[in-house]
Protein backbone atom coordinates (compact mmCIF):
# COMPACT_ATOMS: atom_id res chain seq x y z
CA UNK A 1 0.00 0.00 0.00
CA UNK A 2 1.41 3.41 -0.96
CA UNK A 3 1.90 6.23 1.52
CA UNK A 4 -0.87 8.21 -0.17
CA UNK A 5 -3.31 5.32 0.20
CA UNK A 6 -2.37 5.00 3.87
CA UNK A 7 -2.90 8.72 4.44
CA UNK A 8 -6.26 8.61 2.65
CA UNK A 9 -7.37 5.59 4.64
CA UNK A 10 -6.37 7.32 7.88
CA UNK A 11 -8.55 10.33 6.99
CA UNK A 12 -11.49 8.07 6.18
CA UNK A 13 -11.15 5.95 9.33
CA UNK A 14 -11.14 9.07 11.52
CA UNK A 15 -14.27 10.49 9.91
CA UNK A 16 -17.81 9.98 11.13
CA UNK A 17 -19.61 12.40 8.82
CA UNK A 18 -18.45 12.71 5.20
CA UNK A 19 -19.45 15.19 2.51
CA UNK A 20 -18.85 13.97 -1.06
CA UNK A 21 -18.93 16.28 -4.06
CA UNK A 22 -17.75 16.56 -7.64
CA UNK A 23 -17.46 19.02 -10.52
CA UNK A 24 -20.17 21.09 -12.15
CA UNK A 25 -22.08 19.34 -14.94
CA UNK A 26 -21.42 15.90 -13.44
CA UNK A 27 -20.82 13.19 -16.02
CA UNK A 28 -20.90 9.42 -15.68
CA UNK A 29 -17.43 9.27 -14.18
CA UNK A 30 -18.31 11.83 -11.52
CA UNK A 31 -21.69 10.30 -10.69
CA UNK A 32 -20.33 6.77 -10.68
CA UNK A 33 -17.48 7.65 -8.34
CA UNK A 34 -19.72 9.51 -5.90
CA UNK A 35 -22.23 6.63 -5.86
CA UNK A 36 -19.49 4.02 -5.30
CA UNK A 37 -17.88 5.99 -2.47
CA UNK A 38 -21.26 6.60 -0.81
CA UNK A 39 -21.96 2.87 -0.80
CA UNK A 40 -18.51 2.02 0.54
CA UNK A 41 -18.58 4.58 3.36
CA UNK A 42 -22.11 3.72 4.43
CA UNK A 43 -21.16 0.06 4.62
CA UNK A 44 -18.58 1.17 7.18
CA UNK A 45 -21.37 2.78 9.21
CA UNK A 46 -20.38 6.35 8.39
CA UNK A 47 -22.81 9.17 7.69
CA UNK A 48 -22.45 10.28 4.08
CA UNK A 49 -23.81 13.53 2.65
CA UNK A 50 -23.58 13.90 -1.13
CA UNK A 51 -23.79 17.47 -2.42
CA UNK A 52 -23.55 18.44 -6.08
CA UNK A 53 -22.98 21.92 -7.50
CA UNK A 54 -25.30 21.19 -10.44
CA UNK A 55 -28.03 18.58 -10.91
CA UNK A 56 -27.44 14.89 -11.54
CA UNK A 57 -28.54 14.16 -15.13
CA UNK A 58 -31.69 12.04 -15.12
CA UNK A 59 -29.98 9.11 -16.84
CA UNK A 60 -27.56 8.73 -13.91
CA UNK A 61 -30.22 8.98 -11.19
CA UNK A 62 -30.52 5.18 -10.96
CA UNK A 63 -27.06 5.05 -9.39
CA UNK A 64 -28.36 6.72 -6.23
CA UNK A 65 -30.86 5.49 -3.64
CA UNK A 66 -31.86 9.08 -2.90
CA UNK A 67 -32.23 12.43 -4.59
CA UNK A 68 -28.83 14.11 -4.44
CA UNK A 69 -29.12 17.69 -3.13
CA UNK A 70 -27.83 20.53 -5.28
CA UNK A 71 -26.07 23.57 -3.87
CA UNK A 72 -28.12 26.81 -4.10
CA UNK A 73 -31.22 24.80 -4.97
CA UNK A 74 -31.71 22.33 -2.11
CA UNK A 75 -28.93 23.62 0.16
CA UNK A 76 -27.97 27.27 0.46
CA UNK A 77 -24.32 28.32 0.69
CA UNK A 78 -24.73 29.69 4.23
CA UNK A 79 -26.03 26.29 5.36
CA UNK A 80 -22.64 24.69 4.63
CA UNK A 81 -21.24 26.04 7.88
CA UNK A 82 -24.30 25.17 9.95
CA UNK A 83 -26.75 22.33 10.32
CA UNK A 84 -26.00 18.86 8.94
CA UNK A 85 -23.30 19.92 6.49
CA UNK A 86 -21.53 21.90 9.18
CA UNK A 87 -20.99 18.64 11.09
CA UNK A 88 -18.95 17.00 8.33
CA UNK A 89 -15.45 16.08 9.46
CA UNK A 90 -14.16 15.03 6.02
CA UNK A 91 -14.81 16.31 2.51
CA UNK A 92 -14.15 14.03 -0.46
CA UNK A 93 -13.89 15.60 -3.91
CA UNK A 94 -13.84 13.31 -6.94
CA UNK A 95 -13.04 13.79 -10.63
CA UNK A 96 -11.74 17.33 -10.20
CA UNK A 97 -9.05 19.22 -8.33
CA UNK A 98 -9.98 22.70 -9.52
CA UNK A 99 -11.83 25.48 -7.74
CA UNK A 100 -13.29 26.66 -11.06
CA UNK A 101 -15.15 23.35 -11.35
CA UNK A 102 -16.82 23.86 -7.96
CA UNK A 103 -18.79 27.11 -8.34
CA UNK A 104 -20.26 28.56 -5.13
CA UNK A 105 -18.60 25.77 -3.12
CA UNK A 106 -15.03 26.92 -3.77
CA UNK A 107 -15.14 29.92 -1.41
CA UNK A 108 -16.47 27.73 1.40
CA UNK A 109 -13.66 25.22 0.86
CA UNK A 110 -11.06 27.99 1.08
CA UNK A 111 -12.45 29.21 4.42
CA UNK A 112 -12.73 25.95 6.35
CA UNK A 113 -10.11 23.73 7.95
CA UNK A 114 -12.02 20.45 7.43
CA UNK A 115 -9.63 17.93 5.82
CA UNK A 116 -10.20 17.32 2.12
CA UNK A 117 -9.45 14.11 0.22
CA UNK A 118 -9.19 14.44 -3.56
CA UNK A 119 -9.52 11.45 -5.90
CA UNK A 120 -8.88 12.47 -9.50
CA UNK A 121 -7.28 11.66 -12.85
CA UNK A 122 -6.77 15.14 -14.31
CA UNK A 123 -3.45 16.95 -14.70
CA UNK A 124 -5.08 20.31 -13.95
CA UNK A 125 -4.83 20.93 -10.21
CA UNK A 126 -5.35 23.67 -7.65
CA UNK A 127 -4.14 21.42 -4.85
CA UNK A 128 -7.44 21.28 -2.99
CA UNK A 129 -6.69 18.24 -0.88
CA UNK A 130 -4.81 17.60 2.34
CA UNK A 131 -4.39 14.19 0.73
CA UNK A 132 -4.69 13.66 -3.02
CA UNK A 133 -4.97 10.37 -4.87
CA UNK A 134 -4.31 11.46 -8.44
CA UNK A 135 -3.42 9.22 -11.37
CA UNK A 136 -3.24 11.14 -14.64
CA UNK A 137 -2.60 7.89 -16.53
CA UNK A 138 -6.03 6.54 -15.56
CA UNK A 139 -8.76 6.75 -18.20
CA UNK A 140 -11.34 7.62 -15.55
CA UNK A 141 -11.53 8.63 -11.92
CA UNK A 142 -13.49 5.40 -11.52
CA UNK A 143 -10.27 3.49 -12.17
CA UNK A 144 -8.53 5.47 -9.43
CA UNK A 145 -11.35 4.70 -6.99
CA UNK A 146 -11.27 1.02 -7.99
CA UNK A 147 -7.51 0.77 -7.41
CA UNK A 148 -7.89 2.47 -4.03
CA UNK A 149 -10.65 0.07 -3.00
CA UNK A 150 -8.48 -2.87 -4.00
CA UNK A 151 -5.48 -1.53 -2.10
CA UNK A 152 -7.37 -0.95 1.15
CA UNK A 153 -9.53 -4.10 0.86
CA UNK A 154 -12.93 -2.47 0.37
CA UNK A 155 -15.47 -5.13 -0.56
CA UNK A 156 -16.87 -4.26 -3.98
CA UNK A 157 -20.56 -5.15 -3.92
CA UNK A 158 -22.69 -5.51 -7.05
CA UNK A 159 -24.01 -1.97 -6.49
CA UNK A 160 -20.51 -0.51 -6.17
CA UNK A 161 -19.37 -2.49 -9.22
CA UNK A 162 -22.24 -1.05 -11.26
CA UNK A 163 -21.33 2.51 -10.27
CA UNK A 164 -17.65 2.02 -11.09
CA UNK A 165 -18.49 0.40 -14.42
CA UNK A 166 -20.60 3.42 -15.36
CA UNK A 167 -17.71 5.71 -14.40
CA UNK A 168 -15.18 3.85 -16.52
CA UNK A 169 -17.42 3.03 -19.48
CA UNK A 170 -18.70 6.58 -19.93
CA UNK A 171 -15.29 8.25 -19.67
CA UNK A 172 -13.95 5.94 -22.38
CA UNK A 173 -16.92 6.49 -24.69
CA UNK A 174 -18.13 2.98 -23.95
CA UNK A 175 -14.61 1.66 -24.65
CA UNK A 176 -14.22 3.53 -27.97
CA UNK A 177 -11.93 6.44 -27.05
CA UNK A 178 -8.16 6.26 -27.33
CA UNK A 179 -7.85 6.14 -23.53
CA UNK A 180 -9.31 2.61 -23.57
CA UNK A 181 -6.30 0.57 -22.47
CA UNK A 182 -5.83 -3.02 -21.39
CA UNK A 183 -6.06 -1.71 -17.82
CA UNK A 184 -9.57 -0.46 -18.60
CA UNK A 185 -10.64 -3.80 -20.07
CA UNK A 186 -9.21 -5.76 -17.14
CA UNK A 187 -11.07 -3.62 -14.65
CA UNK A 188 -14.29 -3.82 -16.66
CA UNK A 189 -14.02 -7.62 -16.82
CA UNK A 190 -13.55 -7.84 -13.06
CA UNK A 191 -16.59 -5.63 -12.49
CA UNK A 192 -18.67 -7.78 -14.84
CA UNK A 193 -17.61 -10.83 -12.84
CA UNK A 194 -19.04 -9.04 -9.78
CA UNK A 195 -22.47 -8.82 -11.36
CA UNK A 196 -22.50 -5.90 -13.78
CA UNK A 197 -24.68 -6.25 -16.89
CA UNK A 198 -23.19 -3.98 -19.60
CA UNK A 199 -26.24 -4.37 -21.85
CA UNK A 200 -28.66 -3.22 -19.15
CA UNK A 201 -26.44 -0.27 -18.26
CA UNK A 202 -26.04 0.76 -21.90
CA UNK A 203 -29.82 0.84 -22.30
CA UNK A 204 -30.23 2.95 -19.15
CA UNK A 205 -27.60 5.44 -20.29
CA UNK A 206 -28.06 5.75 -24.04
CA UNK A 207 -31.60 4.63 -24.87
CA UNK A 208 -33.44 6.99 -22.55
CA UNK A 209 -33.47 10.32 -24.44
CA UNK A 210 -36.44 12.52 -23.73
CA UNK A 211 -38.14 14.08 -26.79
CA UNK A 212 -36.83 17.45 -25.61
CA UNK A 213 -33.25 16.22 -25.50
CA UNK A 214 -33.57 14.70 -28.95
CA UNK A 215 -34.95 17.96 -30.36
CA UNK A 216 -32.00 19.82 -28.83
CA UNK A 217 -29.59 17.38 -30.49
CA UNK A 218 -31.26 17.96 -33.87
CA UNK A 219 -30.89 21.72 -33.36
CA UNK A 220 -27.19 21.38 -32.65
CA UNK A 221 -26.54 19.10 -35.62
CA UNK A 222 -28.31 21.52 -37.93
CA UNK A 223 -25.75 24.19 -36.97
CA UNK A 224 -22.68 22.13 -37.82
CA UNK A 225 -19.85 24.18 -39.34
CA UNK A 226 -16.68 22.66 -40.81
CA UNK A 227 -13.48 24.68 -41.13
CA UNK A 228 -9.80 24.18 -41.90
CA UNK A 229 -10.39 21.68 -44.71
CA UNK A 230 -13.02 19.85 -42.69
CA UNK A 231 -10.66 19.11 -39.82
CA UNK A 232 -12.37 21.42 -37.33
CA UNK A 233 -16.06 21.10 -36.48
CA UNK A 234 -17.90 23.67 -34.39
CA UNK A 235 -21.51 23.70 -33.20
CA UNK A 236 -23.43 25.90 -30.80
CA UNK A 237 -26.57 26.20 -28.72
CA UNK A 238 -28.10 29.36 -27.25
CA UNK A 239 -30.55 29.95 -24.43
CA UNK A 240 -33.57 30.18 -26.71
CA UNK A 241 -32.85 26.63 -27.93
CA UNK A 242 -33.38 25.29 -24.42
CA UNK A 243 -36.57 27.31 -24.00
CA UNK A 244 -37.96 26.18 -27.36
CA UNK A 245 -37.18 22.48 -26.97
CA UNK A 246 -37.79 22.21 -23.23
CA UNK A 247 -34.38 20.58 -22.77
CA UNK A 248 -32.07 21.17 -19.81
CA UNK A 249 -28.44 22.26 -19.78
CA UNK A 250 -27.27 18.80 -18.69
CA UNK A 251 -28.96 17.30 -21.76
CA UNK A 252 -25.97 18.39 -23.85
CA UNK A 253 -23.74 15.68 -22.38
CA UNK A 254 -21.95 13.70 -25.13
CA UNK A 255 -23.46 15.85 -27.91
CA UNK A 256 -19.99 16.97 -28.93
CA UNK A 257 -19.00 13.43 -29.89
CA UNK A 258 -21.57 13.25 -32.71
CA UNK A 259 -19.54 15.27 -35.21
CA UNK A 260 -16.60 12.89 -34.86
CA UNK A 261 -18.53 10.47 -37.04
CA UNK A 262 -17.27 12.68 -39.91
CA UNK A 263 -14.07 11.17 -41.28
CA UNK A 264 -12.20 14.45 -41.72
CA UNK A 265 -12.86 15.90 -38.25
CA UNK A 266 -9.81 16.05 -35.98
CA UNK A 267 -10.89 18.71 -33.46
CA UNK A 268 -14.38 19.76 -32.43
CA UNK A 269 -15.94 22.41 -30.23
CA UNK A 270 -19.43 22.75 -28.78
CA UNK A 271 -20.32 26.23 -27.55
CA UNK A 272 -23.26 26.53 -25.17
CA UNK A 273 -24.58 29.92 -24.08
CA UNK A 274 -25.24 30.09 -20.33
CA UNK A 275 -27.87 32.13 -18.54
CA UNK A 276 -25.25 34.56 -17.22
CA UNK A 277 -24.00 35.32 -20.75
CA UNK A 278 -20.84 33.26 -20.57
CA UNK A 279 -20.22 30.45 -23.03
CA UNK A 280 -19.30 26.92 -22.00
CA UNK A 281 -16.87 25.44 -24.53
CA UNK A 282 -16.35 21.68 -24.75
CA UNK A 283 -13.43 20.46 -26.85
CA UNK A 284 -12.60 17.05 -28.32
CA UNK A 285 -9.65 15.73 -30.33
CA UNK A 286 -8.95 12.45 -32.03
CA UNK A 287 -5.55 13.36 -33.40
CA UNK A 288 -2.30 14.98 -32.35
CA UNK A 289 -3.93 18.18 -31.07
CA UNK A 290 -3.89 18.52 -27.27
CA UNK A 291 -7.16 20.32 -26.55
CA UNK A 292 -6.33 20.68 -22.85
CA UNK A 293 -3.69 23.23 -23.90
CA UNK A 294 -6.31 25.18 -25.83
CA UNK A 295 -8.65 25.13 -22.83
CA UNK A 296 -5.82 26.20 -20.54
CA UNK A 297 -5.43 29.43 -22.54
CA UNK A 298 -8.79 30.47 -21.10
CA UNK A 299 -8.45 29.08 -17.59
CA UNK A 300 -9.92 25.66 -18.34
CA UNK A 301 -8.40 22.22 -18.48
CA UNK A 302 -8.97 18.52 -18.94
CA UNK A 303 -7.20 15.88 -20.96
CA UNK A 304 -5.37 15.80 -24.29
CA UNK A 305 -8.42 14.41 -26.08
CA UNK A 306 -11.21 16.02 -24.02
CA UNK A 307 -11.23 19.39 -22.30
CA UNK A 308 -13.42 22.37 -21.53
CA UNK A 309 -13.46 25.97 -20.47
CA UNK A 310 -15.69 29.01 -20.02
CA UNK A 311 -15.47 31.93 -22.43
CA UNK A 312 -16.88 35.47 -22.48
CA UNK A 313 -19.94 35.86 -24.69
CA UNK A 314 -21.56 36.37 -27.05
CA UNK A 315 -21.40 33.13 -29.04
CA UNK A 316 -19.79 34.73 -32.11
CA UNK A 317 -16.98 36.17 -29.99
CA UNK A 318 -16.40 32.84 -28.24
CA UNK A 319 -16.40 31.02 -31.57
CA UNK A 320 -13.67 33.30 -32.91
CA UNK A 321 -11.53 32.91 -29.77
CA UNK A 322 -11.53 29.13 -30.11
CA UNK A 323 -11.09 29.17 -33.88
CA UNK A 324 -7.94 31.28 -33.56
CA UNK A 325 -6.41 28.77 -31.13
CA UNK A 326 -7.43 25.70 -33.16
CA UNK A 327 -6.11 27.26 -36.38
CA UNK A 328 -2.66 27.51 -34.82
CA UNK A 329 -2.77 23.80 -34.03
CA UNK A 330 -4.14 22.78 -37.45
CA UNK A 331 -2.20 24.97 -39.92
Amino acid sequence: MTDTYQQALALIEKANDILITTHTRPDGDACGCVAALMQAFRTRGQTVRPLFVSPVPSWYAFLFDEKVPVLRKDVQVDELATGPFGRCDLIVIVDTNSYSQLPHLADHLKRIDTPILVIDHHVTSDGLGAVEIVDATAAAAGLVVYDFFQAVSVAITAKIAEALFVAIATDTGWFQFSNTTSRVYRCAAELIDLGVSPTELYDKLYHTFSPARFRLLVTMLDRLELHLDGRYAVQHLVQEDFARTGAAYEDTENFINECHRIASVVVSALLVELKDGRVRCSLRSRGPVDVSKIAAQFGGGGHKMAAGTFLPGPIDHARQLIFDEVAQCLP
